[in-house]
């Protein structure tokens, strides 16, 4: 039996990537799947390349107004949420010295702001035993020249995790995260970036992990059917980490 059959999935930032990956990988396993994502020609692309009847909703999730328009979209469809995956981010890097309030506000808005209340606004729409997963990052646990927004916005993820779970307990509603290390995703190319510049980033990078690899955008997706599974029952407030030994070895 498929591990997914029947349930109702929403994946924030569905429309490429790590998101992608997972709603076609939840799809394939019976979910009926809602994408959410801000640029329409990518949403139409992917709702396509997912299949299975899957929708997109156009939804910017530092506005959240936008969020409630979203689930209630969802619900005209497919009725209540069993699985919600908050994917959505923004990674910007740049130098303490050069961080400015405008790249820290659309950090916080997006990463910390627009998870906190699209589990918040997504509560009337959620299934009693729902699974919430959240999409931090190895960087929440090591530290990283040029990275302190992104990676306290990611350290704050985490925490979410633990003290919504303990919130939602009465209604038996598990919100976990995952925690990719550096995966290879169109987001190296997305600055408009050479070639040879693309793969000499990620090059760098896979020298600095212990897999000597990126990850695939499909390993994480593997980790997220087995967070909103049953498979995972017993998990809450937890977290699983796929950064081939970045933070760990």
């Amino acid at each position: 039996m498929k591990k997914l059959e029947n349930k109702v999935a929403v994946v924030t930032g569905g429309n490429s990537g790590i998101g992608l990956a997972t709603a076609k990988l939840f799809a394939e396993e019976g979910a009926k799947v809602a994408i959410t994502g801000r640029n329409k020609a990518t949403i139409d692309a992917a709702v396509f390349e997912i299949g299975n009847a899957a929708i997109g909703v156009i939804s910017d999730v530092s506005d959240i107004k936008n969020i409630d328009k979203s689930y209630l979209a969802v619900k005209d469809t497919f009725g209540k949420i069993d699985v919600l995956v908050i994917n959505a981010g923004v990674f910007i890097a740049s130098p303490l010295a050069d961080f400015t309030e405008e790249m820290f506000d659309q950090t916080s808005d997006i990463n910390f702001k627009g998870v906190f209340f699209s589990v918040q606004k997504a509560l009337p729409y959620l299934n009693d035993g729902a699974s919430i997963i959240l999409t931090a990052s190895t960087v929440a646990h090591k530290g990283f020249a040029t990275l302190a927004a992104y990676s306290a916005s990611k350290a704050a993820v985490r925490s979410l995790a633990r003290t919504l779970s303990a919130e939602l307990l009465d209604r038996n509603i598990r919100v976990n995260v995952l925690s990719p290390g550096p995966i290879d995703t169109p987001l190296f190319a997305r600055n408009g970036a050479s070639k040879e510049e693309v793969n000499g980033t990620k090059n760098h990078l896979a020298s600095g992990i212990p897999a000597k690899r990126l990850g695939t955008s499909e390993e994480i997706a593997a980790g997220f059917l087995y967070l909103a599974s049953d498979d995972s029952k017993f998990m809450i407030g937890g977290e699983l980490l796929l950064d081939g030994g970045a933070a760990t070895l």
